[in-house]
């Protein structure tokens, strides 16, 4: 009967020690969702249709609810970000960069296109029937950028007419072009020039390819006469301090999808092959256009004016 008492007493005093590990699963924050970003690079319904079923399938992964928020324009996507304590966004290659130097967001993974590239790069394209090939027959002609905040669709550019001998003034090309304006999406800058709203636009050629698919007036009206070097397709960044097994879970997710018998649809989808892992050295490319564009991250006011 003593032993058996002892047993009992022994058994009852470990109880509390065992209890801080449970007490601290119970205390983790419960969450309802996930908010995570979208940037504007096409019209915002078609993106976010474009990503639905991905949400649907990483919430069904991670175990909390997806949700996306389509960003009305780039020039914003830093400050909602923080003001609406998103926990991630699938940023551009250069409002990445920007997000990584002033946010210090954590890189997981991008998508790898249909063609096999992990890349984008910009296209500056005119119209066929024009006589514009050259920087210099674009003096006094009209041309549609995509934002301040877009690699392809404005350092790109900017970065190729300081190389040429055309410099902006505080961003401004009015002593160039007789009118530069920013379009907002990838696609709208496409349709100004074939609409002969522009006589030289600015996009990134994964957004280029997807619209000349649809349209055939792209390959017949419109002719590209300079390409970026390569930069990062849109990846997934979360913020630093994301609960560490969110963050893994997301990035499991993402690299496994490629295997997962669900994964095909949601791939064909977004336009993807399989996602592969991503780590801020990637995007060294965007900081060494930005620097030929004469752009500092650290300074640089990146909303359009």
């Amino acid at each position: 009967m003593r032993l058996r008492a002892r047993w009992v007493a022994a058994l009852l005093l470990s109880l509390p020690f065992a209890l801080p590990a449970s007490a601290g699963e119970r205390e983790r924050p419960s969450r309802d969702k996930v908010l995570i970003g979208l940037i504007p690079e096409m019209n915002i319904f078609k993106q976010k249709a474009r990503f639905k079923l991905l949400g649907e399938y990483l919430g069904r992964k991670i175990g909390v609810a997806v949700q996306f928020t389509v960003l009305s324009r780039y020039g914003n996507i830093l400050e909602r970000f923080e003001a609406e304590r998103m926990d991630g966004a699938f940023f551009g290659s250069f409002t990445g960069a920007l997000a990584i130097e002033r946010l210090g967001v954590v890189p997981l993974a991008r998508p790898v296109n249909l063609d096999g590239s992990s890349t984008y790069h910009g296209h500056l394209f005119v119209r066929k029937d024009s006589a514009i090939r050259t920087v210099a027959d674009m003096r006094g002609k009209r041309m549609a950028f995509v934002d301040r905040a877009t690699t392809a669709g404005y350092v790109f550019p900017l970065a190729w007419l300081r190389e040429n001998g055309i410099r902006s003034s505080n961003g401004s090309f009015s002593g160039f072009f007789s009118e530069a304006y920013f379009t907002g999406s990838h696609d709208a800058a496409i349709d100004a020039v074939l609409d002969r709203k522009a006589d030289v636009g600015a996009a990134k050629h994964s957004v280029y390819d997807r619209v000349r698919k649809d349209n055939a007036r792209v390959d017949g009206e419109l002719l590209i006469v300079a390409e970026s070097p390569s930069v990062p397709s849109n990846g997934l960044c979360v913020r630093k301090d994301l609960e560490p097994d969110l963050k893994e879970a997301f990035r499991r997710a993402l690299l496994e999808l490629e295997r997962d018998p669900e994964g095909a649809r949601v791939l064909a989808q977004i336009g993807a092959l399989r996602f592969i892992e991503t780590t801020a050295a990637d995007y060294q490319p965007v900081l060494d256009l930005a620097r030929k564009a004469g752009i500092d991250l650290k300074k640089y006011d990146y909303r359009n004016q």
